[in-house]
């Protein structure tokens, strides 16, 4: 409805946590543990269900708030769902899950890759986001995977959204309103390009997806240093979005 004619951004948001709360809450999936390297923290009703409420919700949105570059969306979408899949491979029916969603996505990008014939909008967009708390939640619950490397696998697209809407939030902008402030579109904006730019952060998901296969691996320690690694990385990265900006901006000067 909301591609069709334009829907106010309450209602949106009733819908998605309507969501949440209908298919997670109500049936009972809202996970009561969560695993750390070396750790299991036990989580009350009381905190858990709110978390899976923001999780969910937030994953709807954060997918429609990056689902604004060719292929960016989809191309998450095939390397994160196929990642899930290879780490869940023991549990058939969610890894059949994901190799349908991964599967439609490769094809939905042929058309989609820049330059774009076929857009994605928020009817695909919101769906993945669903998927995607879906998947981590379900492979999470079931012991296929800690959750937090589901959080590393989509990392690109949770780390650009979050810091994105709290650096927003923080200078009191309405955070519901477009913008074209998150890190891949002020890449775009300084010359990159679509294309370049796409291909440096499928570069980006891929490193994501192989710590997460490589990370289940590890002792706690490992996986410690890994978690780490991947915060100084996007660290640096976001340091280096800005300082790209700074020069240009000094060099664009007259």
């Amino acid at each position: 409805m909301d591609d069709y004619r334009s829907i106010a951004a309450k209602w949106r948001l009733l819908a998605h946590v309507w969501s949440a709360v209908s298919l997670f809450v109500i049936v009972g999936s809202s996970p009561y543990h969560f695993g750390l390297p070396g750790s299991v923290l036990s989580l009350s009703i009381w905190v858990a269900i709110p978390l899976t409420l923001l999780f969910v919700t937030w994953a709807i949105n954060l997918y429609n708030f990056m689902d604004g570059m060719d292929g960016f969306a989809g191309g998450m979408a095939v390397i994160g769902f196929s990642t899930l899949a290879w780490l869940g491979r023991v549990d058939e029916p969610f890894m059949n899950v994901c190799l349908i969603v991964a599967a439609a996505n490769a094809g939905f990008l042929i058309h989609n890759f820049p330059p774009a014939k076929i857009f994605m909008g928020d009817t695909g967009s919101t769906a993945l986001g669903f998927l995607v708390a879906a998947c981590s939640l379900w492979g999470s619950k079931s012991g296929l995977f800690p959750f937090w490397v589901a959080i590393l696998v989509f990392s690109p697209f949770i780390v650009d959204a979050t810091a994105t809407l709290l650096r927003r939030l923080l200078r009191g902008e309405r955070v519901w309103e477009a913008h074209r402030t998150h890190y891949y579109q002020r890449l775009v904006l300084l010359g990159w390009g679509h294309r370049r730019t796409v291909l440096a952060e499928y570069g980006l998901m891929l490193a994501c997806a192989g710590s997460a296969v490589v990370a289940v691996h590890l002792p706690p320690a490992g996986q410690w240093v890994l978690i780490v690694g991947w915060i100084v990385i996007y660290s640096f990265l976001m340091w280096g979005v800005g300082r790209l900006e700074r020069r240009h901006a000094t060099v664009s000067a007259p």
